[in-house]
C-alpha cells in the first residue's frame, strides 16, 4: 500500500468509500474521476491529489502523517521505506528519572549504529539520526523509548512514529517483541536475554568486561533490525487486510 493509492485521508471518504473507488479502477491518483464520487467530495479529492503530490515528491513525511488517521499511519512505511529509522534502547531500569541509557542502536537504510554511554552516545549524534529520517519506529517506544531519550539527552523526537506494539496489536498479535516475532515466524540466530541480563551486562562491563558490552550490543542491535522485519510482516498483513482481492 502507497500514499498515492488511499483517499482516507480526504473528508468525505472511509474505507468503504475507498474500496469503491479501487474497485472503479482508481487505484492510484493519477487514475481518479471526480465524476466517481459526489461533486463537493469529488472536488475535496482532487484539491487533496493537487496538494499531496508535490509534498510526496519532496518527502515531507509529516505532511501525510497529518492528514492520515492514526489507523492508517503504516501506509507511509512504503514511500519512506529508506527513510524509516529503527530505534532500540537498553537502560539500567525503568525509571527515566533515576536510570540512565546504556546502548541506543538505530538502523536505517540497511546500516546499523550502536551508540554506548561514555563513548559516543550524545545528544548531538542522537539528533543527527533523527534530523537525517522521515519516520520512526519501535516497539513501545512511545511509552518508553521515546521519553526516556527525551528526558535523558534533551532531544526532540517529533518524527511520525509506527509504534509496533501497537500496529501488532491490531493483527491480534500480543506480547512482548520476542513473543510476537516468534508467533509470525522471525528466528533469531541467538537466545533472547531478559532486561535483567541486558543490566546485569552492562555493570560487568562497567567493572571492567569488555565482553559483556559486545554481547550487550550485539543483542541491542539484534533487536534494533529485527523491527524493519516486524514492520514489513505487519504492513503486508495489514496491507491484505484493506486491499480488495479482486483489485
Amino acid at each position: 500500500m502507497r500514499i498515492e493509492q488511499s483517499y482516507i485521508p480526504v473528508r468525505g471518504v472511509g474505507e468503504k468509500t475507498e474500496r469503491s473507488l479501487w474497485a472503479e479502477g482508481a487505484t492510484h491518483w493519477d487514475r481518479f474521476d471526480p465524476d466517481l464520487l459526489g461533486e463537493k467530495t469529488g472536488a475535496r479529492v482532487e484539491d487533496f491529489i493537487a496538494r499531496a503530490e508535490p509534498r510526496l515528491e519532496a518527502g515531507e513525511a509529516t505532511f501525510f502523517a497529518e492528514q492520515f488517521p492514526d489507523s492508517a499511519q503504516w501506509r507511509l512505511y512504503e514511500n519512506f521505506r529508506e527513510e524509516t529509522l529503527f530505534l532500540d534502547i537498553e537502560t539500567t531500569g525503568l525509571d527515566k528519572r533515576r536510570n540512565v541509557v546504556t546502548t541506543v542502536s538505530l538502523h536505517q537504510g540497511g546500516e546499523t549504529t550502536t551508540l554506548v554511554r561514555g563513548r559516543d552516545l550524545t545528544a548531538e549524534r542522537l539528533q543527527s539520526h533523527l534530523e537525517d529520517a522521515a519516520l520512526l519506529s519501535t516497539f513501545n517506544g512511545a511509552q518508553f523509548d521515546v521519553p526516556f531519550l527525551e528526558t535523558a539527552f534533551d532531544v526532540s523526537v517529533d518524527l511520525p512514529h509506527l509504534d509496533l506494539r501497537f500496529l501488532s496489536q491490531r493483527l491480534g498479535l500480543s506480547g512482548g517483541l520476542k513473543e510476537i516475532e516468534r508467533t509470525v515466524g522471525i528466528e533469531r540466530d541467538r537466545p533472547d536475554i531478559s532486561g535483567r541480563d541486558a543490566i546485569r551486562l552492562w555493570r560487568e562491563y562497567e567493572r571492567g568486561d569488555q565482553a559483556a558490552l559486545e554481547t550487550l550490543c550485539e543483542y541491542n542491535r539484534a533487536d534494533t533490525v529485527n523491527l524493519q522485519t516486524l514492520l514489513e510482516t505487519v504492513v503486508a498483513r495489514l496491507d491484505e487486510h484493506v486491499w480488495p482481492e479482486s483489485v
